[in-house]
């Protein structure tokens, strides 16, 4: 395995625990620097500044050798905790912060004040190209396979097009369930991987066992993209109810979006609205199951505990 990530983040396994929304906590990223590896929690998933500091505090006491800690910031204007969120990482410290959905310019030049470094998610070259020239340390390489909001191209073409144009690491984001695709991104040129999906189904994750249940129950050919959650295509476990209200935007969707002036108002209404349903979803048991998860759950047979997930996908 390569060592690039590893000596970039001093951990066992060049392997990022990926920020998920509503599923990422304190309990699963401890556990995921027990096993070797980097984790990495949404700013989001606190809604104060102090709950994000005392995670912080919390996570600094737990750090071991060989593990490392992060936060996932939504840099763009829609976020207004941002700055309070990038002001509280840079006071209290963590080993690093990976930016998404916006620039991250002023992320990058705060954070390198304080020796955190800083990881930009990206889609294609044109952005890699940005944000090395911005000074990121490294790119996350989010390709077709990723949950979530995920990019447009295989992880094959994106990592070797990156690798063969930028100079700094690329840490490849989606399509990961087991050793052998770690091995295979590697084989591409990938510095390391960010694995989301497979560690939903783990004891500490902070979701319900229905969700959990459901990674475990269905598999890569039940997932599939919708627009219906935040106007951004979005994968998602094809659940009856997703089969029942579909994943395209509505004819009134579509025809506001067309519209200069109300397509980002637009957009923040379908936003709201699909976080909230995404949240119910992940939080109490409910029949509108929108449960967000990627491909690689393929490989998730059980609900095991993050240390077991970590095992499974090195050894």
């Amino acid at each position: 395995m390569t060592k690039e990530l590893t000596k970039l983040l001093n951990i066992k396994h060049p392997v990022i625990q990926a920020p998920m929304f509503l599923v990422s906590n304190a309990k699963m990223v401890i556990e995921a620097m027990n096993g070797g590896i980097a984790g990495c929690i949404p700013a989001l998933n606190y809604r104060t500044l102090d709950e994000l500091r005392t995670a912080i505090k919390e996570l600094k006491t737990a750090k071991v050798e060989g593990g490392s800690f992060g936060f996932n910031l939504i840099v763009n204007k829609s976020n207004v905790k941002y700055r309070g969120q990038l002001e509280v990482l840079c006071e209290e410290g963590c080993d690093f912060i990976i930016t998404s959905l916006g620039s991250p310019e002023e992320t990058i030049k705060q954070a390198h004040k304080v020796g955190i470094k800083v990881f930009c998610d990206v889609v294609d070259l044109k952005f890699a190209k940005k944000v090395e020239h911005l000074g990121a340390d490294a790119i996350i390489a989010v390709n077709n396979q990723a949950g979530g909001h995920r990019g447009g191209a295989s992880p094959e073409a994106l990592i070797r097009e990156l690798v063969a144009n930028c100079d700094i690491p690329i840490i490849s984001a989606g399509g990961v369930g087991c050793k052998a695709d770690i091995d295979k991104m590697i084989s591409y040129g990938a510095a390391g991987v960010s694995v989301g999906s497979p560690f939903i189904a783990s004891t500490e994750a902070n979701v319900t066992d229905e969700y959990k249940q459901a990674c475990v129950d269905y598999g890569a050919d039940d997932i599939v993209v919708t627009e219906r959650i935040s106007g951004t295509p979005c994968t998602v476990i094809n659940t009856p109810y997703v089969q029942k209200i579909g994943t395209k935007a509505t004819w009134i969707e579509n025809l506001l979006n067309k519209n200069k002036k109300l397509k980002k108002w637009v957009k923040m209404i379908r936003f709201s609205i699909g976080m909230k349903a995404t949240e119910k979803a992940a939080k109490k048991a409910t029949y509108k199951t929108v449960w967000v998860a990627g491909p690689s759950i393929e490989h998730t047979n059980e609900v095991l505990p993050t240390k077991a997930i970590i095992d499974r996908l090195v050894n």
